[in-house]
Formats: C-alpha cells, structure tokens, sequence
C-alpha cells in the first residue's frame, strides 16, 4: 500500500502476520469546473450581499485586499484566485487595484516558486503580493484588546483596505478545532503578540483544543471577536480531498461560510472506531503538509486520538526542510534532554515562553501518552532527545515495537492525513 509521503508517496510493504487495520477516506469527488463553481458560489453567497453590489455600492474604492494562505497549506488558491479576480475583472475592478497577502502567521516567507503554486503563473506577474509579517510592528495596526485580554494586531495593509476578502480551505485542526474562515485573520495575519496571546499554553492545553471542537474553544471566539471587529467583507473557502483536489465550495459571509463547509467536514472526515489501538502509522497528508518536524507534531495529534496509553504512534512525514526553517527555538527544546512532563509543566507555569511554544507543548502532551518514532528523510541524530525515536522505514518502526509488544497488536495505518479522523466511541 501507499501511504502519503512528500510529493510523490511511500510504499509499504505490510506483513501478513500484522494485524492491520487501514482506514481510508470517504470518496469525495473533484468539482469537474472548479472555476465556474467558485465564480457560481460568488454570485450566490450564503447570507451576505454580493460582492457585485457591494462594489457597486462601494464610493472611492481603491484597493480590495484579498488573504490567501501559505506555502504549508495544500489549498489551491491559483484556482480560487483565477475565478475571483475574473469576477472582479468583470465588475470593473482593474489589477492594480488588488493586493494579495499572504496568510505567513508566524511561517517563513515565501519563496519564488511557492508563489508560483500559491497564485498561478499568469497571476504572480499580473497582481501585486506581499507577506505578512508578525514581527514587524510598521506593518501592525492595534485595535485594542478582546474581552480575552488578547491585544489585537493586525496587518495594516488589510485594516487600511476599502474591500477586505478571505479565501482558504476547511479542515479538522488539532488546536484550533477547523482551518479556514476567522483563521486566515487569526494567526494568517495577526501579530506576533496578537498570536501568542490567542494560543497560550493555557488556552493550548483545554480540552476544547482538540481536532473537530471549535464553538467552546477560546481560540476559536477570540478569532471570531477580532475577525467581526476588524471586519471581513467576503469569504470563499473550499473542502479538498486526499489529492488535494476542490470538492465543495462556498462563498459570502465569514461565519455562515465556515459553518457550512465545518458541517460538510463532520459528515465525511470523522469516522467511529470500537477502541485504540497498540501503534498508529500516521502523516500529515504529504506535500506540503509534511515539509518539516515542526509541521509533523499535527500528525502525531492526529495518532493520540487513537493510539492506545503507553502504545506507539509512527509518525511519517519527508520533512524535507528539517526541523523547520526559522524555528530555533522548536530546535532548542527538542535537544534539551527534559523530560516531557517536565518541559510541559515548565510551558504551562510560562518558565518557558517560546515563539510556537503551541507545538512543543502538544509534542511534550503526546509523548507522556505515547511513544513516537520518526519515519522521514531526517537522520537520527536530527530529532532531538526529548524522547522521539528513529527508524528507517515504516515496516522497521512495527517491527521494532512487535519486538517488544504482544506480537497480535493491533496496528491501525491512516495513509491520507488528517482526511480521515478515528474517533472513540
């Protein structure tokens, strides 16, 4: 079988004698036209006036913004862009009057062939882009704090803008309960301490900071709060399946947008399982998703849903950027020899206060559940000594726990991500 690995897959070559369980997504088939759904979905937006009127309507409008997310999302944005700049284009809107930010949160920028994928090739040339940056306080604007006491910076260049669009794509999230909608504002373009705040090792370590929660989790209403203060004028967000192809698609208001493709997501992607299992092979659903350590802790969360206490998650991701470009201090923790439970302890009490100091403190929560051993293209001497283990292949990673293990136990491999979820009953 075929698990997804980088760009290309890895084969597995599974022993009869294992006692495996794959489980795979539900079909979900590709929109034939994505382009004309997208541009359908635009001129029929689920409870919102249509763009059409609002630029109609719109006195001196000079500069429609519109955030796509980054590099380490496997949203087609090229698509959604194509079909709303047509739109727009069609509606008098000329291309120097469109600005694209780029959604970086606290991510690197981009380079110049992700833009390539991030805008299409004949858009890269036509529209002018920017990334955000979270640490550049000229390029903030403050709009005061949430009743969280989150202090609330935002990118100025989207505060300052006559017309403000989000596009992004709708998954389970392993913190923030589903991507898309609020979050291409909080962390997409937020400040550093705007996001700090929002995901503090308190707010990280609720129980409501879990894959699928998001109408109780503080960081989803505090996203909601700044989102609705500064304003979102239009939302386009897609569903993708395992080949990262479009298959649904919204458009109109931020919240109703969200909610419908958050529904569409709980039919298809959550599926029952009886009781954990001893070892889950799990990954992050490929390219771009897997491009670094950093990155892969998402699906480590997504193996302690339904890896067994004291059991083993097999976590399977290329990792072709490292540990993570820009993350030094991600890098620092996982060689600093502590105990997880007590570097946890020490990101909870904020001894330890750290830029994405959020996956460390999953990485540290998962490994007092579970064991985990790193299949990728990093060494072993690249994955620190905080407990993860090392092994060359998949099928060496099983055999080294049925060494020790009861030889029956029972492995359960999802190949495509967080496109299936195992939920306990």
């Amino acid at each position: 079988m075929k698990i997804d690995y980088g760009k290309n897959g890895l084969e597995l070559s599974l022993e009869p004698s294992w006692n495996v369980t794959v489980l795979r997504p539900k079909e979900q088939k590709r929109l034939v036209d994505p382009i004309t759904r997208i541009r359908e979905a635009i001129k029929n937006p689920l409870e919102s006036e249509s763009l059409y009127d609002m630029i109609k309507f719109k006195k001196d409008l000079n500069r429609i913004c519109v955030v796509v997310s980054d590099s380490t999302r496997p949203v087609p944005s090229n698509i959604i862009l194509e079909a709303l700049v047509k739109e727009l284009n069609e509606y008098g809107i000329q291309d120097n009057q469109i600005l694209i930010l780029i959604a970086t949160g606290l991510h690197r920028p981009s380079r110049e062939d992700e833009l390539e994928r991030i805008l299409g090739n004949d858009l890269k040339d036509r529209l002018k882009t920017i990334d955000h940056v979270a640490s550049d306080k000229n390029s903030l604007k403050y709009l005061g704090n949430t009743i969280d006491d989150v202090p609330i910076y935002i990118n100025k260049y989207y505060c300052e803008s006559d017309l403000k669009i989000l596009t992004g794509y709708v998954e389970p999230h392993f913190f923030f309960g589903f991507s898309g909608g609020r979050k291409a504002l909080v962390p997409g373009i937020a400040g550093k301490v705007t996001i700090q705040a929002n995901h503090s090792a308190k707010n990280i370590a609720s129980r409501n900071s879990r894959f699928g929660i998001y109408k109780n989790n503080i960081m989803h209403i505090n996203a909601i709060e700044i989102a609705k203060l500064v304003g979102v004028d239009f939302a386009i967000n897609t569903c993708i399946n395992e080949k990262h192809e479009i298959v649904k698609v919204a458009a109109g208001n931020f919240e109703k947008v969200h909610e419908e493709l958050v529904d569409y997501q709980l039919k298809h992607i959550f599926e029952e399982i009886k009781e954990p299992y001893d070892i889950i092979v799990c990954g992050n659903g490929g390219y771009p998703l897997d491009l670094n350590l950093y990155q892969a802790v998402k699906s480590m969360a997504i193996g302690e849903i339904a890896v067994k206490k004291g059991g083993t998650i097999i976590s399977v991701n290329e990792c072709a950027e490292g540990i993570g470009i820009g993350q030094e201090k991600f890098k620092e923790l996982i060689f600093s020899r502590m105990n997880p439970k007590i570097l946890y302890d020490k990101i909870l009490k904020r001894e330890i206060v750290a830029p994405d100091q959020w996956e460390i403190q999953i990485l540290s929560r998962i490994l007092m559940k579970a064991e985990i051993i790193i299949v990728s293209s990093l060494n072993e001497n690249e994955i620190g000594n905080i407990g993860l283990k090392y092994a060359k292949t998949v099928e060496d990673g099983i055999k080294m726990v049925l060494k020790k293990a009861d030889l029956n136990a029972k492995v359960l491999i999802l190949p495509n991500g967080p496109q299936i979820l195992p939920i306990l009953k």
